[in-house]
């Protein structure tokens, strides 16, 4: 009797211990097979880390498209996805951190630390400066598809480090929209040179396009310089419409994420129309043109081409 005694425990301990053996490896198939939790402060980087991750992340965006992200209030659900993100992505160069510096705030709140879980996707850009403020970086580093590139490199690097075990994934998704995106943007560097010099004058109203201009060939000028400042003042309107005497520009441009109100008085007073809306700081609503980095750099590129001309 103490013989089966003994052998039905050890029977129970070796089913015990293939159970527990069994559990664990089913804990660890699930934590392998897990996504990381990827969050990004625009609808603009959202779509860059989407054509790295695709489906082996789960993605949130902060702030919605066509809103934006210079001055922004963070939701309940902000919160709780950043506190639960693995990577944080932002732009940097003072676009978040800026104005009443909501990101800075957002992360404190989270828990989450710069260059550990946090992470500017422009780390390699070379930053322009606002003319009004020359110590404070401009934004706008992803209007010139070079820069780009470098943003979708830093994300990429990023989403290896955090995840190995789909490294080659994330290097060759990066790889091949890399390669879409320069093809663009030799296009656009070649074909500007074909506008007249007096003629490429971008008229737009905040003064986004300074990254875009050094690309592509053309100057910029604009009624305010950084949406978080006054915009449409009698100063700003008369220093506007003074460049766009000296210059022989044939069309204005308006934004999709500012109001036209201002650009239209300029268009009054110049005796010139404006020949469509490009983008700056958010993509269009998902389905229409624009909705990708790619689709609203390529409208911008053909739609300002086609006005200056």
């Amino acid at each position: 009797m103490k013989r089966i005694i003994i052998t039905f425990i050890g029977v129970i301990a070796m089913i015990s211990g293939v159970y527990w053996f069994l559990h664990q490896r089913d804990n660890q198939v699930v934590n392998n097979n897990a996504k990381i939790q990827v969050v990004t402060t625009n609808s603009i980087l959202e779509d860059m880390v989407k054509n790295v991750g695709k489906d082996r992340i789960e993605l949130y965006s902060i702030v919605k498209r066509g809103t934006d992200p210079h001055e922004y209030e963070p939701q309940p659900t902000d919160v709780s996805k950043a506190s639960d993100a693995d990577v944080v992505f932002h732009n940097g160069l003072n676009l978040e951190t800026g104005g009443n510096g909501w990101f800075t705030k957002l992360m404190k709140v989270s828990h989450k630390k710069f260059n550990q879980e946090v992470f500017s996707a422009s780390e390699e850009v070379k930053a322009k400066h606002l003319t009004t403020n020359t110590k404070e970086e401009d934004p706008h580093a992803w209007l010139d598809l070079a820069n780009g590139v470098k943003y979708v490199r830093t994300i990429a690097n990023v989403l290896k480090q955090k995840d190995p075990k789909n490294a080659d994934f994330y290097e060759d998704n990066a790889d091949e929209y890399i390669a879409k995106l320069e093809k663009l943007h030799h296009q656009a560097q070649s074909k500007y040179l074909n506008i007249p010099e007096k003629q490429r004058l971008l008229v737009t109203s905040e003064g986004a396009f300074k990254y875009f201009s050094a690309a592509y060939h053309v100057r910029p000028a604009y009624i305010w310089e950084i949406n978080t400042e006054a915009q449409g003042t009698p100063e700003q309107m008369q220093a506007v419409l003074a460049k766009i005497k000296k210059s022989e520009v044939k069309h204005l441009f308006v934004e999709s994420s500012v109001s036209p109100k201002s650009m239209d008085k300029v268009a009054k007073e110049s005796g010139l129309t404006i020949y469509s809306k490009i983008f700056t700081d958010s993509l269009a609503k998902k389905g229409t043109t624009g909705d990708t980095y790619y689709s609203m750099m390529k409208w911008n590129i053909d739609h300002i081409y086609d006005g200056l001309k």
